[in-house]
C-alpha cells in the first residue's frame, strides 16, 4: 500500500512540476493541471493509522494518563502536580511510531506522578476535536506542559527540547519542574537544587532515624535530580545533591569519581555506596532496596482500570479488488468535520489551499450524486465569498447542510470497508486518503477537460507545461525501449550545454549599448560589445520590444548546426537607425528616464504658472489701492 501510494505521489508531483525534468513519465503529463494540493493530500497520508475509535494508549493498561474532552481541563487546572500532555492523532504515522517511547517514558517516571504526570489526548476522537481546537493544536504530536496550581485557562507551554528521545524529554521535565517558584511548586516535589558543600558537614551528624543519600556530581549531570524524583514516593530516606565540592573534601570522604553517592545510615554509620555502575538506575534501585525504605501512601487521582465504553468492532467482508464509496465518503467526513476543525478560521495560503482542494473534489470526485452536489455547492460558495478570512463554523454549517438545501448530503459517521484494519489504530483514515488520492488522479487523467480553467493564473495556455526538452527541440533526447518512452540522458546533457551555452546567445531585440548611452552619443571607439543591456534603461522598456505573439517569433534553429544563432548577424532585426529614433523618444535625464517632450512640457508649465502668478499679483495690488481711495473719501 505504501509503495503504491508513494509511486502515485511521485507521479502527481511530477505532473504538477514545470518545467519537466528528464525522466518524468509522459503519462503524468496528461494530468499536468492537477493542483499541487493533491501532493499535500498525499503528504497528509504519510503514515498508517485510523480515525474514529483508534487509541494508542489505553487507560488501565499503560502508565500514561489517558485524558479526553471531559477530563483534560479538570486534570490540568489548579492541579497539585504539573502535567506533560501529548496531543496526538491515532491515525498519525509519527504518533504511532512515537507511542512506544511515550509509554516507556510514562513507565520510567511513574514514581514522579505526585510532582509531574505524563498524559495523552487523542485529537482523532470526534468528541475531542473541540477541546483540541481550544488548546490550539495544529500539528501531531504536540507536547504541552501545564504548571501546578494554574487557575486560569491556558493552552500550556510548548515542549522545547532538541529532540524527543526519552532521556531528553525526561530532562526537560526536570527543567520544567525547576521553573516553578516556591509558591507554585508541587508540594510533593522536594527541592531539586544542590546544597552547598558546607551543609554536608551537618548532614554527617544525622540522627533523625532516616537514611540520607548525598549525590556528588558535576554541573551538567541530571542523575542527582532524577534519583531525588525516583525516591519521591518512598519514606525513611532523604536524597540531596552537591555540585563542585572541594577535591580535598571529596578525597576525605573517599569520593574519587563523579557521580558518586555517599550514604549516611539511621544509626549514624556512613560510607561510600559501592554499586556496579554510576548510573541513575543503579543508584535508585540500591536506595529503594534499603531496609525500612518503603513506599508512602500518596493519594493520586484515580485512573480508570478499563475503557468505559469499549466499541464493538464489526468486521465487514469486502472484495480487495473493489473501491468502496463508504471509504471515500468516510474520509471526506473525517477531513471536513474533524481535521479541518482544528482551525478556528482559515485565511491566506490555508484558505487558498482549501479552495483548490475543494475545486479538485467538485470537478473529479466520482461518488454519489448528493455528495458531488455538496462538494459543488461548497466550491461555488468558497469561490464567490468576498472574504479574506472564513470562520470554520461557517464551512461546517454548509457541510452539515444547515440551510436545508435539497439534494446535498454527506454521511456524518465513519464506516470503513476496504480500509478496515486488523486493529482500530491501523489503516482507516489514511487508507481512505490514499484511495481518494488515487481516485482523483485517475479521474484527472480520464477527464483532463474537467480541470480546464482551474490551473494556476500564471500558466500561459499558449505555452502549456510539458516534459522538457520536447521532441521537436531535441529529437535525440527521446527514445523508445520496448514501446515505452525513455530519456537519453547523455543527449539531454549535451542539449543543455548547447542550449544554455554562450554560443547560443542572440542579440535580437536587445538594446544597443550606444542607444542606452547617456545623451545618445556613442561611446569612444564606436564599437559596442554584443549582448550588453544598459542598466540605465528601465526594465519595462527593455522588455517591451521583445514581447511578440508566438506567431512572429524567429524560427527555431536546428541543433545539427550547433545552435550558432546571431553570431553572423543574420538574425539581428533592429537597425541602428531604429535605435536612434528610440533614444530620441526617451533620453535619460538625471538618471530619471524623462523624455525631451516631458522636459518641454515642464518648462512650458513653469513659465505659464509664473506669468499667471504675476498677473494675479498686479491685479490684487491695483484692486487694493482702489479700495483704499474709496474708503478714504467716505471717511472725509
Amino acid at each position: 500500500m505504501a509503495a503504491a501510494a508513494g509511486a502515485a505521489a511521485t507521479a502527481a508531483a511530477a505532473a504538477a512540476a514545470a518545467p519537466r525534468s528528464p525522466g518524468a513519465p509522459t503519462a503524468a503529463a496528461r494530468a499536468r493541471r492537477l493542483p499541487p494540493l493533491l501532493v499535500l493530500l498525499a503528504a497528509a497520508a504519510a503514515g498508517p493509522g485510523a480515525g474514529g475509535a483508534a487509541r494508542l494508549y489505553r487507560a488501565g493498561e499503560d502508565a500514561v494518563w489517558v485524558l479526553d474532552s471531559g477530563s483534560v481541563r479538570g486534570a490540568t487546572a489548579n492541579s497539585s502536580a504539573a502535567w506533560l500532555v501529548q496531543f496526538y492523532s491515532s491515525w498519525c504515522g509519527h504518533c504511532i511510531g512515537y507511542a512506544p517511547t511515550w509509554r516507556a517514558l510514562a513507565r520510567d517516571v511513574r514514581d514522579w506522578a505526585a510532582a509531574i504526570r505524563v498524559a495523552a489526548l487523542d485529537c482523532a476522537e470526534e468528541e475531542n476535536h473541540e477541546v483540541c481546537r481550544a488548546y490550539d493544536i495544529h500539528f501531531y504530536p504536540s507536547f504541552r506542559y501545564f504548571k501546578a496550581f494554574t487557575k486560569d485557562f491556558t493552552t500550556g507551554e510548548n515542549f522545547k527540547g532538541p529532540d524527543r528521545e526519552l532521556q531528553t524529554v525526561r530532562r526537560t521535565m526536570i527543567d520544567f519542574l525547576q521553573n516553578h517558584t516556591d509558591t507554585d511548586r508541587p508540594p510533593a516535589c522536594p527541592p531539586l537544587g544542590p546544597i552547598p558543600p558546607s551543609d554536608v558537614l551537618s548532614l554527617l551528624d544525622n540522627r533523625d532515624g532516616r537514611y540520607v543519600a548525598i549525590l556528588f556530581e558535576n554541573n551538567s549531570s541530571y542523575v542527582g535530580r532524577e534519583v531525588i524524583l525516583d525516591l519521591l514516593p518512598y519514606e525513611n530516606i532523604v536524597v540531596k545533591r552537591v555540585l563542585d565540592a572541594d577535591e580535598a573534601f571529596l578525597e576525605k570522604l573517599g569520593v574519587s569519581s563523579l557521580p558518586s553517592c555517599y550514604l549516611i545510615y539511621p544509626n549514624g554509620t556512613r560510607g561510600l555506596m559501592n554499586i556496579g555502575k554510576p548510573l541513575r538506575s543503579f543508584f535508585s534501585s540500591y536506595l529503594k532496596s534499603l531496609p525500612d525504605v518503603r513506599k508512602k501512601l500518596i493519594s493520586l487521582p484515580e485512573k480508570p482500570n478499563k475503557e468505559e465504553n469499549p466499541e464493538v468492532v464489526i468486521w465487514r467482508e469486502f472484495d480487495r479488488s473493489k473501491l468502496y464509496t463508504a471509504d471515500l465518503e468516510s474520509g471526506l467526513h473525517y477531513l471536513l468535520r474533524v481535521e479541518l476543525a482544528t482551525h478556528r478560521s482559515l485565511a491566506g495560503a490555508e484558505l487558498q489551499t482549501l479552495k483548490d482542494f475543494v475545486t479538485v473534489l467538485a470537478k473529479l470526485f466520482p461518488g454519489r450524486t448528493p455528495v458531488r452536489k455538496l462538494l459543488e455547492t461548497l466550491q461555488e460558495w468558497l469561490a464567490n465569498l468576498p472574504l479574506d478570512r472564513i470562520p470554520y463554523n461557517a464551512i461546517l454549517d454548509l457541510v452539515n447542510n444547515k440551510m436545508r438545501i435539497s439534494g446535498i448530503f454527506l454521511i456524518n459517521r465513519i464506516k470503513w470497508v476496504g480500509c478496515q484494519g486488523s486493529r482500530p489504530e491501523f489503516r482507516g483514515y489514511t487508507c481512505s486518503l490514499w484511495k481518494l488520492f488515487h481516485t482523483l488522479t485517475v479521474q484527472a487523467g480520464t477527464h483532463p477537460e474537467a480541470l480546464d480553467g482551474t490551473g494556476h493564473l500564471s500558466e500561459d495556455p499558449k505555452f502549456p507545461k510539458v516534459p522538457w526538452p520536447s521532441p521537436d527541440l531535441c529529437p535525440a533526447c527521446h527514445e523508445e525501449i520496448k514501446g515505452l518512452h525513455s530519456w537519453n540522458e547523455g543527449q539531454v546533457l549535451l542539449f543543455l550545454k548547447q542550449h544554455y551555452g554562450s554560443d547560443n546567445l542572440v542579440d535580437t531585440y536587445a538594446a544597443d549599448q550606444e542607444d542606452a548611452h547617456e545623451g545618445g552619443a556613442p561611446p569612444e571607439g564606436g564599437e559596442q560589445e554584443q549582448g550588453l543591456v544598459s542598466p540605465e534603461k528601465p526594465q519595462g522598456e527593455q522588455r517591451a520590444k521583445s514581447l511578440r505573439p508566438p506567431s512572429v517569433l524567429p524560427p527555431r534553429p536546428d541543433l545539427s548546426q550547433g545552435l550558432q544563432l546571431g553570431l553572423d548577424g543574420g538574425h539581428q532585426s533592429v537597425s541602428r537607425a531604429e535605435g536612434h529614433r528610440e533614444v530620441e523618444v526617451a533620453v535619460p535625464f538625471l538618471g530619471m528616464g524623462f523624455s525631451s517632450l516631458d522636459m518641454s512640457l515642464c518648462v512650458v508649465l513653469y513659465v505659464a504658472s509664473s506669468l499667471f502668478l504675476m498677473l494675479m499679483y498686479f491685479f490684487f495690488r491695483v484692486r487694493s489701492k482702489r479700495w483704499k481711495v474709496r474708503y478714504h473719501r467716505l471717511s472725509v
